[in-house]
C-alpha cells in the first residue's frame, strides 16, 4: 500500500470517529474534551455554574444540565432553593468544507470564503456545513425557605432532581 493510500485510510477512519461522536455525558469539565460541567463559589450564597457540551449534544441538553448543575450545588451548600441571577447559552459555530473534484483525492478543510486562488475550480463539488456546539451559564443565589416564599422565581432543587436528574446522561464506567 501506498503512503497515499496509507493517509487516505488514516483521514478517513478519523472521520468516521468524529462523525460517530456521541452527546457530551453529565460529568466535571474534562479537559481533554472540554465538555462537562463547573461551578465556582463566588460569595456565601452565590455560585457561578457552567454546561458545556460538543457538536452532538443538544442545546436543549446543555441547558437542563446547567439547571440539573444549580440544584446540586443548591443541596450541597445546604440549602433547598435557589434563583437564576444571570442566564445565557452560547453558541460557537465552525463550518467543515468538503469537496471533490481533484482527481482521486477526496479533501476535507476548514469554511474559506472563497476556494478560488487554492485551486478549486469548475467541476469541483464543495459542501460546506455549519458545526454548532452550545455552553451555559449562569450566576446563582441560594435562598433559604423564608427568601423562598417572598420569590416568585424561587426553583426547588429536589423538584429540579426528581424531574432532570434521570435524563442526565453519565459516563460508563
Amino acid at each position: 500500500m501506498s503512503a497515499f493510500a496509507r493517509v487516505s485510510v488514516a483521514v478517513g477512519a478519523c472521520l468516521i470517529l468524529a462523525a460517530c461522536q456521541t452527546p457530551a455525558t453529565y460529568h466535571p469539565r474534562d479537559p481533554q474534551s472540554g465538555t462537562g460541567y463547573t461551578d465556582e463559589q463566588l460569595a456565601a450564597n452565590r455560585y457561578r455554574v457552567t454546561f458545556t457540551g460538543n457538536s452532538s449534544t443538544r442545546r436543549e441538553v446543555v441547558e437542563n444540565y446547567l439547571l440539573l448543575r444549580a440544584a446540586e450545588v443548591t443541596l450541597k451548600a445546604g440549602y433547598h432553593w435557589f434563583i437564576f441571577d444571570t442566564r445565557d447559552t452560547q453558541a460557537q459555530t465552525t463550518y467543515r468544507s468538503d469537496f471533490v473534484g481533484w482527481p482521486g483525492w477526496r479533501g476535507y478543510g476548514r469554511y474559506w470564503h472563497s476556494w478560488s486562488g487554492w485551486g478549486v475550480g469548475a467541476g469541483t463539488d464543495i459542501t460546506t456545513r455549519p458545526i454548532t456546539s452550545y455552553e451555559a451559564f449562569a450566576e446563582i443565589v441560594l435562598l433559604n425557605q423564608p427568601e423562598a416564599m417572598r420569590e416568585p422565581r424561587a426553583i426547588k432543587a429536589e423538584d429540579v432532581l426528581e424531574h432532570i436528574g434521570p435524563m442526565a446522561r453519565t459516563p460508563q464506567p
